[in-house]
């Protein structure tokens, strides 16, 4: 007989500065992800806004906010924009390859270079190597490190140019963290492929979203995720399409020209507060 599975114990973090949002607090409910039911586990708190970290699912639980909301594309719907298909033709020729989520030098090299550009305030700048296998190999459910790397003469791999650790669910693909080239001169929007390319490839195996974690309107290193129609947000009701008026809104606000310091927050954890450390439960 099958031992039936066992409602996991949750914990609640102390309140810390936000990463998000200047001069707020956060607090974030957790539990540990392990055993032979962790698939399942962190499938069903996916479906109700929990993120995984290493072996911790969590989700923000904040005492006077609510401006964190989990959301993922709808695959079978997705029609991407002018941008998002010069992105693809500019990109397609890079070699993607489905690897075991195993750390090496190369993808941490190419971690801390994309850092040192796009994210030198944040935390994640001092991870170091064990930090980084430490966020691609403790993992107790199905995930892999997709890799995106230029192409030869031979048609072999090349140089390693962009990377996402991904969790495969029942439902869909969650991108738990990706990174790439910042500086590539001939690869622009290497980070948008690397998005449509998962929203490509949950559609080809039959799994109907792509989870892309938290969009916190108001910070605008997070305001790319609502790039991707159509696009779905969990509410208080369940997950809720986002109304196409109001996504056009923000979309606009979202690639409207910035000052040379806007977005720029002092101890932000990088884009999607990858890693996190949690008190030993």
């Amino acid at each position: 007989m099958t031992a039936p599975i066992r409602f996991p114990r949750f914990f609640v973090t102390s309140p810390a500065p936000c990463p998000y949002l200047p001069g707020r607090q956060e607090r974030k409910v957790f539990t540990e992800l392990k055993g032979p039911h962790a698939d399942q586990l962190n499938e069903a708190l996916g479906r109700i806004g929990f993120r995984r970290s290493q072996t911790v699912a969590y989700r923000p639980s904040c005492l006077d906010c609510q401006a964190c909301v989990s959301v993922r594309v709808v695959t079978g719907e997705f029609k991407p924009s002018s941008t998002q298909k010069r992105d693809i033709k500019r990109n397609r020729d890079l070699v993607v390859t489905e690897c075991r989520p195993w750390a090496t030098d190369e993808q941490f090299e190419l971690l801390s270079k994309y850092l040192a550009v796009r994210h030198p305030d944040g935390g994640m700048s001092q991870m170091d190597e064990l930090d980084y296998a430490d966020m691609v190999e403790h993992t107790p459910v199905t995930s892999s490190l997709v890799e995106y790397r230029e192409p030869t003469e031979n048609g072999e791999p090349g140089a390693l140019v962009g990377a996402c650790l991904t969790d495969r669910q029942g439902d869909g693909l969650s991108m738990i963290y990706s990174f790439y080239d910042p500086d590539h001169a001939d690869r622009a929007g290497l980070g948008n492929y690397i998005i449509l390319d998962h929203i490509q490839r949950a559609a080809q195996n039959g799994l109907p979203y792509v989870y892309l974690g938290y969009w916190v309107e108001g910070s605008p290193r997070m305001q790319y995720k609502v790039r991707y129609r159509p696009l779905e947000r969990l509410t208080r009701d369940g997950w809720q399409r986002m109304d196409r008026k109001e996504q056009s809104k923000l979309i606009a606000e979202a690639t409207a020209p910035r000052g040379e310091n806007s977005g720029t927050m002092g101890a932000a954890r990088g884009k999607d507060g990858q890693p996190v450390k949690f008190p030993a439960s």
